[in-house]
């Protein structure tokens, strides 16, 4: 580097740099304490106002003194006297998660349904989707066993964050609609006990999200079939043939089956896409915790992957189904449009073989005209040409016969006849 370099310059950026460098540190781990309630509700906002719940949130700011999110803002963390508050905006779904004092004897006490009050002073941004009670407690001898606590039938219980926790759920909403988590607190930091509760959050919400295609799928699938039935009754129609007014009818058919399998993946498509992302969401913050098991109980993974595979091959195997036929639509559909083609090509070839046959005749009785035209014609050429010769002799102008006159002038009058019929003829031909 030289000595004259310049003391400071800058760089041109590019324009998503900023929201590039800024989305590893979007929705940080909170540090949280010992004990602590977690109520997190999840609202379906894709199709709403794009904005509205973040007014909202800041018209709640403004009345209570507290800092109000900028308009660009996706996530935001309010500390409060009655706790704290962390809002998140996404695609198509907002969060709200409420950190309480979880101070209790008891588990999951006082009620849910008793705290759900915190949300009053915020309007609803869209349909709920998820509610969840997560509740951090200290281990201590007087906890109740986790059977009491749970539905045994779907309880799953694991040991997570190499020993430092143990979580426990049975994944089923309470009287109050809120699916409840236990964590019971075997020596985490508070910056653990933060990443892992919001992951634990994470994992019910996302898996909430990634089950909504299996209603799409269930929907979809009398659809599918009905299509798929009608598809083989065309095609065994094709088979045994009904000639060209069919094969339109048929054609006109796989238009509209295919129209209709078209609008259903592209109502359905990014709902799949959808379910598959928040499903791959899930299984990795499933892997992050690093559950081990505890005997007797099935792990977290364990349960949702055998109650979530299934839901989730129905959605990929609707969707490959509607891949499947439309692409049969479209292989029928060329098909019979070939055979279609090739039987207008072939009543084509027929007609022009028509014409062809109508333009002969024509020729031949043009010629067939042509000739007795002539023949007219110079018929009355010669019979006036007889009467001049005629009136020739009369008067000494004509030293022969008129009638030998005549005959000798037939031939000369056919062939000039002929000639200017012939350049009549070629005249119009040119034209």
């Amino acid at each position: 580097m030289t000595d004259d370099a310049p003391d400071s310059f800058s760089l041109v950026s590019h324009p998503s740099r900023d929201s590039v460098l800024g989305e590893v540190h979007a929705r940080p781990f909170h540090p949280i304490s010992t004990p602590r309630r977690f109520l997190h509700f999840a609202f379906m906002t894709g199709g709403t106002q794009p904005g509205a719940d973040r007014a909202a949130l800041a018209a709640f700011c403004t009345a209570r003194g507290l800092p109000v999110p900028s308009d660009s803002a996706r996530h935001h963390y309010l500390v409060m006297p009655q706790g704290a508050l962390r809002w998140e905006l996404h695609a198509e779904f907002t969060t709200y998660t409420w950190e309480l004092d979880g101070a209790a004897d008891l588990p999951f006490s006082p009620a849910s349904g008793v705290l759900a009050y915190v949300m009053k002073a915020l309007p609803q941004p869209g349909p709920l989707l998820a509610a969840i009670d997560l509740h951090l407690m200290k281990r201590s001898p007087g906890l109740p066993d986790m059977a009491s606590l749970f539905d045994s039938a779907s309880l799953a219980v694991s040991r997570v964050d190499n020993e430092g926790a143990v979580i426990a759920s049975d994944f089923r909403a309470d009287p109050a609609g809120f699916v409840r988590i236990l964590m019971i607190d075997d020596g985490l930091t508070p910056a653990r006990a933060g990443a892992l509760s919001q992951r634990l959050l994470e994992i019910e919400t996302y898996r909430t999200l990634a089950l909504l295609g299996l209603p799409e799928a269930q929907a979809l699938a009398p659809r599918v079939k009905a299509v798929e039935d009608q598809l083989t009754r065309i095609a065994n129609e094709m088979a045994a043939g009904g000639g060209l007014d069919a094969d339109h009818r048929l054609l006109d058919e796989l238009t509209g089956l295919a129209a209709t399998v078209e609008a259903d993946s592209a109502a359905s498509g990014y709902r799949f896409a959808a379910s598959r992302a928040y499903d791959e969401i899930v299984r990795q913050r499933l892997q992050v915790i690093r559950e081990r098991s505890v005997e007797g109980w099935t792990t977290f993974a364990d349960f949702l992957s055998r109650r979530m595979s299934p839901a989730m091959r129905t959605c990929a195997v609707l969707e490959k189904r509607q891949a499947q036929l439309a692409e049969k639509l479209s292989r029928s559909a060329n098909l019979l449009r070939t055979r279609v083609d090739v039987e207008i090509e072939r009543q084509n070839r027929d007609l022009l073989s028509a014409m062809n046959d109508r333009t002969r005749l024509q020729l031949r009785l043009q010629q067939t005209v042509e000739g007795l035209s002539v023949a007219a014609i110079s018929y009355y050429v010669i019979g006036l040409l007889s009467y001049v010769f005629k009136g020739a002799k009369d008067v000494g102008w004509l030293p022969l016969d008129p009638g030998t006159a005549t005959a000798a002038a037939v031939p000369l009058v056919i062939l000039v006849v002929a000639l200017i019929v012939r350049r009549i003829r070629q005249g119009n031909d040119g034209d």
